[in-house]
């Protein structure tokens, strides 16, 4: 329970804070689209049920538009919409249209034929500029009514990388060190048994740095002690190929090290966005359940050690989960998107995919695999690796609780 990680004085006032920005949050997440529409039987209305995509305040039709109903005197149809207007071609005279250029128009005559021909001729155009939101019409005749919505969505540019036909173009190493100069230097000689031309990115946020040379590395120091995730942050924002392998300054490359099939997996799978190895057999892949409970007191997530969701189709040694171990080939673009947060500074690791959770597809791949160095950490790296106490696991929930808006974590 992360509401109980907090001193008894601080309780009420942080749940306030926390209400208040989550108040924000759904302000600017919520969607029309996240509306439940139900369509009712034996309707005469034919309409789009999905697919309608308009730019920001730019004219479009609507598609599929008409009326079926039996023969009468007269037609009538309206409809409304709420971040828009609504347009249409009235040349006809046998069609009266009012309401053009307003949120509501509404179309009259007494031949279905015609009316019908005008109502292919609707146009909608949002009066707002959004990014990504969506508008809901409302379409009716007599008795009967139908709701669709229309998504408003600013078109994005595609990110591409021109991947080249050679590893060393489609990859980048990025590495995070730290006081562990020799387990780094290792690191780097398997690397280059396997891999002489890859470019390695190390970021470095040690005391005393000793500059590492050697052809293809880039080298950034940090400020002293920043932590894990901020040294991620920065090795990938230097990334310029398509994916990036991550690993420890600990880790050893050997001949079961194949880069290759990650992107062959995730090459055949572009919805992929990291794909997860094993460290010494441990694939330690999770599954995250998430609850999001009430406004009040938040949600609850539940992660689950080994916990995996189906085979991915053509690789069946792969399994979809939630997060894999930390020794893993990510799109870079993706990653840029979803990034590590740096008050986290030594206790994390799957902080990142709860982070990621819905918006990350990940997989693990356990024939790939690297392994660990034997561990020769001096008293001061152990003193900031793991501080006595407990005051980073305990600032890590604190974190939960506000930043996740959760109630409890449940590990199992």
């Amino acid at each position: 329970m992360l509401k109980d990680k907090f001193p008894l004085d601080q309780r009420d006032k942080v749940s306030q804070q926390r209400k208040e920005e989550f108040e924000k949050h759904k302000e600017r997440t919520k969607t029309e689209l996240s509306k439940v529409l139900l369509a009712l039987p034996n309707s005469p209305l034919q309409y789009p049920i999905q697919g309608v995509t308009v730019v920001p305040l730019r004219r479009s039709l609507i598609p599929g538009l008409a009326l079926q109903a039996e023969a009468l005197s007269s037609y009538k149809v309206t409809l409304k919409v709420s971040k828009g207007v609504l347009g249409s071609d009235d040349s006809d005279r046998a069609v009266t249209v009012t309401g053009k250029g307003e949120a509501e128009l509404t179309l009259t005559s007494g031949s279905l034929d015609r009316l019908n021909a005008v109502l292919a001729t609707i146009s909608y155009t949002s009066t707002i500029y959004h990014v990504h939101t969506a508008d809901l019409v409302s379409f009716s005749f007599e008795n009967h009514q139908a709701m669709f919505p229309i998504v408003i969505r600013q078109p994005q540019l595609p990110v591409l990388f021109n991947m080249g036909t050679d590893i060393n173009s489609q990859v980048t190493i990025t590495v995070k060190t730290f006081l562990r100069y020799n387990n780094l230097k290792v690191l780097l000689s398997s690397i280059r048994s396997f891999y002489p031309n890859m470019t390695v990115i190390i970021a470095d946020d040690s005391f005393e740095p000793e500059k590492i040379t050697g052809d293809n590395i880039q080298q950034y120091f940090m400020p002293p002690a920043q932590g894990w995730f901020a040294g991620r942050n920065l090795a990938i924002s230097q990334v310029t190929t398509k994916y990036f392998l991550w690993a420890d300054d600990d880790f050893l490359f050997t001949e079961d090290t194949k880069i290759e099939k990650f992107v062959e997996v995730m090459e055949a799978h572009p919805e992929l966005d990291v794909v997860g190895g094993s460290v010494q057999g441990n694939q330690f892949d999770f599954s995250l359940e998430y609850d999001e409970g009430d406004e009040t007191e938040g949600g609850c997530l539940y992660r689950k050690s080994r916990g995996r969701f189906t085979a991915l189709p053509g690789h069946p040694q792969c399994f979809l989960a939630s997060g894999v171990v930390n020794f893993f080939l990510a799109r870079t673009d993706s990653v840029l998107k979803s990034r590590f947060d740096p008050l986290l500074q030594r206790v994390a690791h799957s902080e990142w995919f709860m982070d990621g959770l819905g918006s990350m597809m990940v997989a693990s791949c356990g024939e790939v695999s690297i392994q660990h160095q034997q561990k020769t950490n001096t008293n001061l790296y152990n003193k900031y690796r793991t501080p006595s106490g407990n005051s980073d696991e305990t600032f890590k929930y604190q974190l939960h609780f506000f930043k996740n808006n959760l109630k409890c974590i449940k590990f199992g």
